[in-house]
């Protein structure tokens, strides 16, 4: 089973073009979506999660029970098959978390009782909160919230997940929780990870694309993109006018890191050091990330059509 997304675009009245012919194959397991804020990819999400109308392209579900799914225009077999948790997922406060699940199990077409009430038990028991069904949603913490919201994501056995920024706010002991989760959600099913967090992706993606300005700059395997970086990372410990005096210089800068109270400045320099005091270092996916999105990369990396990496 895979998701084949074709030169789907979309232009707001307002003349932002937040998607510029996307293409992208999206296999079983998950599949993170990186790129800043504004880069295109919540309405990637809500346009796959039939939220919103594409100007042009396809976004189409192959091997779904021998056959395929058009999420464009079979829009009620597509929710059908779609488990989705937006980025801004609310809840009724007051209304305890098996009440408001047995709510979403009826209005997925779950009618029979003793089924509804075995699947939202044992929803509730998968992400951890069977312990506080009884609890009101209200008095939950921002991981709970999210837990919960992948329990209703996951009635009636989706094909297709959507999740938008699902660990954005979250505190580390529940963002491992909910890396684990997700883990185990994508062992059978298409799970995209729409994210602007490099290590989300890094801890759970098998592959990967970076978006900006509505357009796919590259995807692959982290691993392998990681390798086209080899030898071409440096680092250098600067203080604060020693880094202006960097950026004057118009130096490759990749990125800055704070360690230890201590501003480390990454630069990529395919043909040796970039200047004194600079150290190779091991490239990583935050480097993949921002060299893309610099446009540091091999030129055949950033054109304008997808770059896909076996």
């Amino acid at each position: 089973m895979h998701l084949a997304i074709h030169e789907l675009s979309k232009t707001y009245p307002n003349g932002v073009r937040a998607l510029d012919a996307v293409s992208l194959t999206v296999p079983t397991g998950m599949f993170g979506l990186l790129g800043p804020n504004g880069a295109g990819k919540s309405t990637l999400m809500r346009t796959l999660a039939t939220l919103q109308e594409a100007d042009a392209g396809s976004a189409v579900l192959e091997g779904v029970n021998g056959g395929s799914i058009d999420l464009l225009k079979d829009k009620d077999a597509t929710r059908g098959v779609l488990g989705y948790l937006p980025q801004d997922f609310g809840v009724y406060p007051k209304v305890s978390a098996v009440d408001l699940l047995d709510h979403f199990a009826r209005l997925k077409g779950l009618v029979d009782g003793k089924l509804r009430r075995a699947t939202v038990d044992a929803l509730l028991e998968r992400v951890n909160l069977h312990a506080v069904r009884r609890q009101q949603l209200g008095g939950f913490s921002g991981g709970m919230r999210q837990r919960f919201g992948i329990a209703q994501a996951l009635l009636c056995d989706p094909k297709l997940v959507i999740v938008d920024e699902p660990t954005a706010g979250l505190d580390p002991e529940e963002r491992v929780r909910f890396h684990n989760l997700l883990a185990d959600i994508a062992a059978d099913v298409v799970v995209i990870l729409s994210t602007h967090i490099v290590s989300d992706v890094a801890d759970l993606c098998g592959r990967f694309a970076v978006i900006d300005k509505g357009r796919v700059l590259l995807s692959g395997h982290p691993e392998t993109l990681v390798g086209t970086l080899r030898g071409q990372i440096w680092q250098k410990v600067v203080d604060k006018a020693e880094l202006e005096g960097l950026k004057a210089r118009g130096l490759d800068l990749v990125s800055t890191r704070l360690a230890s109270g201590r501003t480390i400045v990454r630069a990529h320099s395919a043909t040796g050091s970039p200047g004194p005091g600079f150290e190779i270092s091991d490239a990583d996916l935050e480097d993949v990330y921002f060299s893309s999105i610099a446009g540091y990369l091999p030129s055949e990396r950033t054109s304008e059509r997808t770059v896909e990496v076996a």
